[in-house]
């Protein structure tokens, strides 16, 4: 919280905390949970593209009558950087070797998410610029009968016009 006298922010104050909902480009909820006033999320989502993180304090509501303000810091890290291997080195007890096989394995898997995100953008692109070119070829086609049917109309008109006066 916000100290307005002394114009700093206050350490974690108890009761103070944040909901977190994750959710992906489908609009399906990844992770929904309540955490205090300090904490740390970590989600897997299958689904490619952009995911909305919604943060909502539970100070909202006496903060905003208040006139406080909250600092939230946010670390966000995607991939094999998002691991903590001397972590999970010490956790699962892995020797130098295996911790360095598992960090080749996640990158090789980080990649090949990185091509199938790649594939499914490139299909993306492509059905977008297939529709594009259809309504391309309809707008000049719908010109093309337009320009026709003023020509055919034009000389239908002259051709009365110049007969009525009878230059023909």
């Amino acid at each position: 919280m916000w100290d307005k006298q002394k114009e700093v922010f206050l350490p974690s104050t108890p009761g103070l905390g944040m909901h977190v909902e994750v959710k992906d480009p489908e609009g399906k909820v990844v992770l929904s949970r309540q955490y205090g006033s300090e904490g740390r999320f970590t989600f897997t989502s299958h689904t490619p593209g952009d995911h909305q993180i919604c943060l909502h304090s539970n100070s909202t509501r006496m903060a905003l009558f208040a006139g406080g303000r909250l600092r939230v810091h946010l670390d966000i890290q995607v991939g094999e950087h998002a691991n903590n291997y001397p972590e999970i080195a010490a956790r699962d007890k892995l020797t130098e070797l295996q911790l360095r096989a598992r960090q080749l394995l996640d990158q090789v898997e980080q990649i090949q998410k990185e091509q199938d995100y790649q594939r499914y953008r490139e299909e993306r692109f492509r059905l977008t610029s297939e529709s594009t070119n259809q309504r391309v070829l309809w707008w000049s086609i719908a010109q093309t009968v337009i320009l026709i049917l003023t020509g055919i109309w034009q000389m239908r008109h002259l051709k009365s016009f110049f007969e009525a006066k009878k230059l023909v």
